[in-house]
């Protein structure tokens, strides 16, 4: 077995994949969906079933049909037009995947998700029952963000990052971002069309941030910025991720097989626990507790628990229980956790020892601000 094949031989032995397709790939330049298209991917994932892969399809394009469907020259920017959009164009994309799956004799489930679905500790956990569910009776769920009823989602959610917190959820072996893109490339193709690609590389490397540039689709709201954020979320749980080329031929058959093609972005890092991997998932912050230098890196090297004395100020308004983040003086997030106090008991504890609290609050519940235990790096 030649070092090409070993790199990629992970993908050969996958036997859970979560898939995503972007928006630039479904539809046809913003005039709705372009079925020819989605019937090709549908294709290539039955095979994939057929061979016995599990297989879970995160796609975008509901957007984008309703747009078509309610005469939109352009994605709108009110909340309310693009939940209108997100309704319309739903129903229309679901059934494009029912009637792509049954002309192969394969069953889908429709599943909408929104961030706050996998927030919540029962929430999240049901998700996860009926997703696996879903793939013993081997049927396809077929998952999108419910931008018909979110708000917040629609301004600031992906659904790249949506298909790294389901390869999380469901502990994945691989996750395939299907874009526009040839892979990851070391430098903004837009600008320089030479830049190479990045054929492998670890999914923590920090030094793919730069490569990762910014910017997306006029239709979509990803990037490689958010790929790369997925593909460290997925990590987590131990999958590794690949970006490709939904246009190449049979792309999701090259990459089983093993073949050299797109961007492998490999998990390095040990799997962490399902309460870890729900706690990576949380991306919403409800406030930062800023900590000196010295407690940074005893957090981030060591893995201790966030105590008072290192803490030098607590921000927003967030109550016991809630996700909140660590950032060292320079502003870095370090990593996430679950408050034991609310803010402004946080900002009352700042700098003090763990056996004043008690004198300071006239309690004491936990000598933490965050348990190590309700901690994960970023």
């Amino acid at each position: 077995m030649t070092e090409r094949d070993l790199r990629r031989e992970p993908l050969t032995l996958a036997e859970t994949w979560v898939i995503k397709v972007g928006s630039a790939l479904l539809t046809q330049d913003g005039q709705g969906l372009d079925e020819q298209r989605l019937d090709t991917w549908c294709g290539q994932i039955a095979t994939l079933l057929a061979s016995g892969k599990r297989v879970v399809l995160v796609s975008s394009g509901a957007v984008a049909e309703g747009c078509r469907r309610l005469g939109f020259d352009s994605r709108p920017t009110t909340v309310h037009e693009l939940q209108a959009a997100a309704a319309v164009g739903q129903s229309g994309l679901i059934e494009a995947y029912e009637r792509a799956f049954r002309r192969r004799d394969r069953r889908i489930a429709m599943v909408l998700l929104t961030h706050d679905d996998l927030s919540d500790r029962e929430r999240y956990l049901n998700a996860r029952t009926t997703l696996a569910t879903l793939l013993d009776l081997g049927v396809v769920p077929v998952i999108n963000e419910n931008d018909s009823v979110a708000t917040e989602e629609i301004k600031l959610g992906d659904n790249d990052t949506l298909a790294g917190m389901v390869a999380s959820l469901l502990s994945a072996d691989v996750l395939v971002l299907l874009t526009d893109q040839d892979g990851l490339h070391e430098s903004d193709p837009r600008f320089e069309p030479n830049a190479p690609v990045v054929r492998q590389a670890a999914a923590a490397d920090r030094k793919l941030d730069a490569m990762a540039g910014g910017g997306a689709g006029r239709l979509g709201r990803g990037g490689m910025v958010t790929k790369l954020a997925a593909a460290r979320l997925a990590a987590l749980s131990g999958a590794h991720t690949v970006i490709a080329d939904g246009r190449s031929p049979d792309i999701l058959g090259r990459l089983a097989r093993g073949e050299d093609s797109g961007t492998l972005l490999t998990a390095d890092l040990a799997p962490l626990d399902a309460r870890k991997r729900w706690l990576a998932g949380q991306r919403r912050a409800k406030g930062d507790l800023v900590v000196d230098s010295g407690a940074a890196e005893a957090i981030a090297n060591r893995g201790v628990s966030v105590l008072p004395a290192g803490v030098t100020d607590a921000t927003g308004t967030f109550r016991r229980g809630d996700m909140i983040r660590v950032v060292d003086p320079a502003g870095r997030a370090v990593a996430k956790g679950l408050a034991n106090y609310d803010a402004g008991e946080a900002r009352k504890l700042a700098g003090c020892k763990s056996s004043q609290i008690e004198a300071i609050l006239g309690y004491v519940d936990e000598p933490e601000l965050i348990h190590r235990d309700n901690l994960v790096l970023l």
